[in-house]
């Protein structure tokens, strides 16, 4: 009977868990994670010719088990100190609890960190220069694109681009250094009307629906690794990785898109700290 072991080898020439990501045993978890999803993206049976896509799958199989025991401190420890694992264990693997543990809620200050680092940074300036090229430097898009941002922060928004049409690297618009007074008036009074609207909404109910939307996320991630399973690895009897649920309705689907977009549109921590948890479960995913 192959073993995983057996697999490690077979597919990564060894059976050394450190050695297949290629990182070394006192990786940190941040490591052991960057390592997983740079060789994932290799082995992906959706990124390989039909002709490898079964041997692809087993890898991939093979690289997530690995991924689940390392970034795992308690299973870690175990593996270190034994150098091996237990088969039995390993066929009850669970990929829905794996992706819970993948995809952890991230806290209110998480946010709030993740905004100072953002805002005036690198990261932040390739989103703008993208936005404003992408469509012609139609601010009503670019604030749409751009995380963190709103009206009040066109004035920022606009010096910047400004810095870099002087500097060669993007067309200059005339229809964003010149936009009319009025397209801008339009374009507050309905950021203020739909952020006050959205101010209102439940936070406790639209933080149980952004949990579903996670649990949700999950089934997706879970069947689609069984369809890989029926489709390219061998047929055997295994257990089901994912309770059966409810579907929503169409009626609730709809209020939710509805309340999230506009969350996602016109959110700003200064002015909404109550908005975070929204911005919280769309960081989770991505």
């Amino acid at each position: 009977m192959t073993t995983f072991k057996d697999k490690c080898f077979q597919y990564y020439g060894s059976t050394d868990f450190y050695e297949v990501l290629g990182i070394t045993k006192d990786a940190t978890l941040k490591d052991i994670k960057k390592a997983y999803h740079k060789l994932s993206l290799l082995v992906h049976p959706d990124r390989v010719e039909p002709s490898q896509k079964e041997v692809a799958t087993q890898k991939f199989q093979v690289l997530g088990r690995i991924h689940s025991i390392l970034q795992d401190n308690d299973k870690r420890k175990i593996y270190d100190e034994q150098g091996d694992f237990d088969d039995e264990t390993d066929t009850k693997f669970n990929w829905m609890d794996y992706w819970f543990k993948m995809f952890k809620k991230i806290e209110l200050k998480d946010i709030q960190e993740y905004e100072k680092s953002y805002i005036g940074s690198e990261t932040e300036r390739n989103d703008i220069k993208r936005a404003y090229e992408r469509n012609k430097g139609n601010m009503n898009k670019i604030l749409e694109l751009v995380p963190f941002s709103n009206c009040n922060s066109e004035p920022r928004i606009i010096e910047i681009v400004r810095e870099m049409v002087d500097n060669g690297e993007v067309p200059e618009y005339d229809g964003f250094f010149n936009e009319s007074k009025a397209k801008k008036l339009r374009r507050r009074k309905k950021w203020e009307a739909e952020a006050k609207e959205t101010a209102e909404i439940d936070m406790n109910e639209l933080e149980k629906e952004m949990e579903e939307n996670m649990k949700k996320r999950g089934k997706v991630f879970v069947d689609m690794l069984s369809n890989l399973e029926a489709k390219y690895a061998p047929k055997k009897a295994r257990k089901s990785i994912t309770a059966a649920k409810s579907p929503s309705t169409r009626s609730r689907r709809k209020t939710r898109r509805s309340r999230l977009y506009k969350f996602k549109k016109y959110w700003s921590t200064a002015d909404y700290n109550g908005f975070v948890p929204f911005l919280a479960s769309m960081f989770q995913y991505f």
